[in-house]
């Protein structure tokens, strides 16, 4: 199976995924830092890194669930499924987080946030070994790949499409 949006043949949604949790990660840490007493403003950094990654997770959700409409039923699309719900998952408890700060002065961080968005990176590490899992189910083939710089060389006309994937 393929995903019906791609760019050069690779699936869209499992790069978009990397941005929301790089960010959700970064705010952690910028979080972790005002709570151990670095500078106040790392902490408003941090809520507005976490607020960028729920914008980036959006994104990702929507992708998804372009993909998840031509999952076959069976072990594949329930293991899709879940990665899905794991990544809402996620993206609500940093979502919870962002609604507790945003009606703060300085949207410090305090430490029963920084548990939870611990808790939330948790259930994202999850997801991270579900989409593993989903990459080497949908398509084995596109790892026999050329892997050098070369490979782009025969790069021509549109580079970004939307199919109706293959059967």
């Amino acid at each position: 199976m393929q995903s019906r949006l791609r760019v050069q043949g690779h699936p869209i949604q499992p790069m978009l995924v990397t941005f929301p949790f790089g960010l959700f990660v970064s705010a952690t840490v910028f979080d972790l830092t005002d709570v151990v007493g670095g500078p106040a403003f790392l902490g408003e950094v941090g809520y507005w890194t976490a607020v960028a990654a729920l914008v980036a997770a959006a994104l990702a959700a929507v992708a998804g669930m372009v993909d998840l409409w031509d999952v076959p039923a069976g072990g594949t699309r329930q293991t899709a499924v879940t990665f899905n719900l794991v990544n809402a998952g996620m993206a609500g408890l940093f979502l919870v987080g962002c609604l507790i700060r945003a009606d703060a002065p300085q949207q410090g961080a305090t430490v029963v946030l920084l548990l939870i968005e611990v808790v939330a990176l948790g259930v994202g590490g999850y997801g991270v070994a579900l989409g593993a899992r989903l990459m080497r189910q949908f398509d084995p083939a596109a790892r026999a790949e050329p892997t050098s710089l070369d490979a782009l060389g025969g790069v021509a006309g549109s580079t970004v499409e939307i199919a109706r994937p293959r059967p």
